[in-house]
């Protein structure tokens, strides 16, 4: 039973390390790219609305009663 909870407390921490490689991976390349106005102003952007969207998703299924 010890090398059960042992096995499974790796699944945190391989979660973990492959939700800072996936980060890593997608931002260094808009990382070099920042310095350019444009790409500065979307980026922002798409951050902003992946916020939203994320919070709409979450509140539409937290909530039980229609927001329409």
């Amino acid at each position: 039973m010890r090398e059960f909870f042992l096995n499974v407390t790796r699944y945190p921490r391989y979660l973990v390390a492959f939700t800072l490689g996936v980060m890593n991976s997608v931002a260094e390349p808009l990382a070099q790219r920042r310095s350019n106005p444009v790409t500065a102003v979307a980026l922002i952007g798409a951050l902003i609305s992946g916020f939203i969207s994320l919070s709409l998703v979450l509140r539409a299924m937290v909530t039980s009663a229609p927001m329409a």
